[in-house]
């Protein structure tokens, strides 16, 4: 069965940003991407708007109904704008000041736990499905159960980073016991953070898998290949 795709094109909002100009256009971006195999477009709104900003989100949920899937923190702020504008599914990630990218899964406190519980109820108050983002270790996986998650997002960093094949092999039965344990609990399973076109096989070969997110690599091979061949590229693999 064929795994659903999310394509990532924050990169795309990355190069408009370059020039602080009006174009590439995301919105163009995701028409693309979904008119060549994408199933999903995602998004990262961050606090500091240094790539996809709200309008793009705005113009995008409006755009592309029940297609687009944003990821964000746990900030008010940021609760509210996916509130205003309604996209499919929300992804809820950690985000520290001054990180290049994701560096990991989220860290569940009290105080974090409470404040996801309220956002949770909210989102889906408004008919959003919700998803976290997420370590694969047990612990991570009963605690996004726990607190009302439709969904969990494993992160493959990890894994993309690994340097012997003994790392790989643990990281990936890492994931694949926390896939096992996931869909015993209820949730949907995606994965993503790092995946490429030679790493991705491995990840997508474990049962009970749904959907992988995507973003960097296929931005990166559409410089060489185009947008519409590097999605099609990734789509065949999954």
């Amino acid at each position: 069965m064929s795994l659903k795709l999310g394509v990532n094109i924050d990169h795309i909002a990355t190069l408009r940003q370059a020039r602080r100009a009006a174009w590439p256009d995301p919105v163009d971006a995701a028409a693309v991407c979904l008119e060549t195999g994408a199933d999903f477009i995602v998004v990262h709104l961050r606090k500091d708007e240094r790539h996809i900003n709200e309008k793009d989100l705005a113009l995008l949920c409006k755009t592309f109904p029940g297609k687009i899937h944003l990821e964000c923190s746990y900030t008010l702020e940021l609760e509210k704008a996916a509130l205003k504008y309604k996209p499919y599914s929300v992804c809820i990630v950690p985000e520290e000041p001054g990180e290049v990218t994701t560096t990991g899964g989220l860290k569940f406190t009290p105080q974090v736990e409470s404040r996801l519980l309220e956002m949770i109820e909210r989102l889906h108050k408004k008919g959003i499905l919700v998803s976290l983002f997420v370590s694969p270790d047990a612990s991570s996986v009963r605690t996004a159960a726990k607190l009302g998650a439709d969904i969990v997002e494993l992160c493959t960093r990890d894994y993309s980073e690994a340097t012997t094949a003994k790392q790989t092999q643990k990281l990936l039965q890492d994931l694949a016991l926390s896939t096992l344990l996931a869909k015993e609990l209820g949730l949907e399973v995606h994965a993503g953070h790092g995946l490429d076109y030679h790493n991705v096989l491995a990840v997508a070969d474990i049962g009970g898998m749904s959907c992988m997110n995507i973003g960097f690599s296929i931005v990166t091979r559409s410089v060489f290949a185009g947008l519409p061949a590097a999605v099609s590229e990734m789509k065949e693999l999954l």
